[in-house]
């Protein structure tokens, strides 16, 4: 049980949030919501110990671990993915030296009747059940399922940490928290760098586990499949309801209407007291009644209503001058890394005007198309940028290049040129960074802040050929809504580069999508991709492509026959599947239960005995392999 009291944080002297008070129990799911810059990332820093309150206290047991992914990470370089992942298993490693020391030290000595020697045997034996107990024995396992759940080949295993861009590497970190299983997980947006089979995969893994979640995202599906409890900060104080996401929307939106009828009622009442006030200030008949009347003007609780984030961002592109007819021409475009081919044969003319989609599941290209496109890397084949073409790229990890030394102003100021640098705090107050927020060091922003900051940088660049690459990562809904409108109203040309079917939704014309080496193109919007492929989700598509290129299709004569006898074969084994599934999810059901009572049990003194040591480490064991052929059947269901 974590406990956090009474926290308050104060940012140059203006109150962020106080009096936050919560208990995080066993197996709570929790979404921590609220606007951009209400404070949820600082609140996870300071449970997680990264950053200190102005008042209050986090309070956890003796032992208890705390799991911490922030926005912004710093990785360090000279591992490879499974090196780095394999250091969850720190302990494992030091448990394995210390066995090892023992083993050799029984091995060596003879005097097998002492007291010393049995008392070897006995730390021997306990070390060796906590060892299994805690997955020694199969952990390399563990971190396969991990890296490949969250979108790792096994051919990446043994590739450098720094040869992966951030997402890939916040991936990584990722895997390296889950497999450490700490009693709290504190997740800051996870889901901004995973495709929609990583998400799944995340999705699945914390419904299994076993331990407490508490997350910040702006991903409404993850919430409403992962979480059973939201809190919520408005207003600088905590709302906190035992419900999921959209059952508190609905709570939400019922408790503000309430707040209106009564902050409108207080204000008649003012209103009532201030004019008899004013109506009777100098008659001396009326002096105790006015004197009265004063008073209780003055014990009135002012009522707060929840913020309604009703600020707009007025995101407007600089005209676009005029570019030549094709900003961009591909010909022939092949990349490869090493022996592998990222694609190749890649033809494609981009017209001046036209906003187009890249999509395709991660590691396909996109990225790397576009900074062939940009001339960040070297390629085979011909890209031609046409005449005038001035390009200004937003990239995945755009936020994260920011000098957090620097104030807001400063960053802004620093790239400003012209008469734009007498707009300045014009600009900033158009995205919400008006008054002291402008003097905000970039350190202390949210990551929402960042990238709303990032896209002002942006906004300053005399362009015509606009390149966004994931660009509503760390956005949140109104904030995607305000960027759409303003690409939809630029003059220039457009690539996006974007898993969300919504943001894309009426603003691109054409598609390319991205797979197994190639790029083709779709003509329409993305429901008229999606139409084609007959999907409701960009990720769903992909995924259908993924199926055909891995399965052989037989042939036969009568194709209408096939079709029939090859539905009912699916069916068939859907359903066997199906079945599968329920009884493996009864059976981890059971296995946790099991796992659960008996940690109760050995949590005391008389419970730690070598018979539930032994126990523990088969139930483990069990439920390891159940989990696994659960993973295998959920996979073969899929596809």
């Amino acid at each position: 049980m974590l406990s956090i009291d009474n926290i308050r944080v104060d940012f140059g002297g203006t109150n962020l949030f106080h009096d936050v008070s919560f208990i995080v129990n066993k197996k709570d799911r929790i979404a921590l919501v609220g606007k951009n810059g209400a404070g949820k990332s600082t609140l996870l820093k300071i449970i997680a110990g990264a950053a200190s309150p102005s008042e209050g206290t986090v309070t956890k047991p003796k032992g208890f671990t705390i799991g911490y992914l922030p926005q912004v990470m710093h990785h360090t370089d000279g591992r490879t993915v499974y090196e780095e992942a394999e250091l969850a298993f720190a302990h494992i490693h030091e448990m394995e030296a210390s066995l090892q020391r023992m083993n050799d030290e029984l091995a060596s000595r003879e005097d097998y009747e002492s007291e010393s020697y049995h008392q070897l045997i006995e730390e021997y034996t306990h070390l060796n059940e906590q060892y299994n107990m805690m997955g020694g024995s199969h952990y390399e396992a563990e971190i396969e399922r991990a890296l490949q759940g969250l979108g790792f080949r096994r051919s990446d295993f043994t590739r450098p940490t720094n040869e992966f861009s951030g997402g890939w590497r916040m991936r990584i970190e990722l895997a390296k928290l889950l497999l450490q299983h700490p009693d709290v997980l504190l997740l800051d947006e996870p889901t901004n760098h995973l495709d929609i089979e990583s998400i799944q995969w995340l999705e699945q893994f914390l419904a299994r586990s076993g331990n407490a979640v508490l997350l910040v995202s702006h991903d409404r599906a993850f919430l409403n499949a992962v979480t059973n409890r939201t809190i919520e900060i408005s207003c600088g104080v905590i709302y906190d309801y035992k419900l999921s996401y959209d059952k508190f929307m609905e709570c939400r939106k019922e408790r503000r209407e309430q707040q209106i009828r009564a902050y409108e009622n207080q204000q008649k009442e003012i209103a009532d007291i201030k004019e008899f006030i004013e109506r009777f200030r100098y008659k001396p008949t009326k002096a105790v009644q006015v004197q009265s009347r004063i008073k209780q003007l003055e014990k009135i609780v002012p009522i707060e209503i929840d913020e309604e984030d009703t600020s707009r961002l007025r995101l407007k592109f600089a005209p676009a001058t005029r570019s030549g007819n094709y900003p961009v021409i591909c010909n022939d475009v092949e990349k490869s890394f090493d022996n592998h081919t990222v694609f190749k044969n890649v033809n494609f003319t981009i017209n001046r005007g036209e906003k187009v989609a890249f999509v395709g599941r991660n590691g396909e290209g996109k990225t790397t198309l576009v900074r062939c496109i940009l001339k960040e890397l070297a390629h085979d084949g011909e890209i031609v940028l046409g005449h005038n073409v001035e390009t200004a790229y937003f990239a995945q990890h755009e936020a994260q290049l920011l000098d957090e030394n620097l104030t807001v102003f400063q960053t802004i100021d620093n790239v400003a040129t012209g008469d734009i640098r007498l707009r300045i705090r014009d600009i900033l107050g158009a995205f919400m960074f008006g008054g002291e927020a402008s003097d905000k060091p970039v350190k202390v922003l949210s990551g929402g802040e960042r990238s709303r900051l990032a896209m002002i940088r942006l906004l300053l660049r005399q362009m015509n050929l606009l390149i966004l690459d994931e660009p509503t990562n760390h956005l949140d809904m109104q904030s995607k809504d305000v960027l759409k409108d303003a690409i939809r109203d630029f003059d220039g040309t457009v690539i996006i580069v974007s898993h969300d079917r919504q943001f894309l939704d009426g603003l691109v014309t054409k598609v390319y999508e991205f797979g197994d080496g190639k790029v083709k193109e779709h003509l329409g919007g993305i429901y008229d991709y999606l139409a084609t492929k007959k999907a409701d989700n960009i990720n769903e598509a992909l995924a259908q492509d993924k199926v055909s290129t891995t399965q052989q299709v037989p042939k036969a004569t009568n194709e209408n026959r096939l079709s029939y006898e090859a539905e009912k074969q699916l069916q068939k084994q859907r359903r066997k599947l199906e079945k599968q599934i329920e009884d493996d999810e009864k059976r981890i059901g059971e296995l946790e239960g099991a796992i659960a009572a008996l940690e109760e049990i050995m949590s005391s003194v008389e419970g730690s005995t070598q018979e539930n040591f032994t126990k523990y480490a088969s139930l483990k064991k069990q439920l390891d392999e159940v989990v696994s052929q659960w993973e295998s059947h959920m996979e073969a269901l899929d596809e």
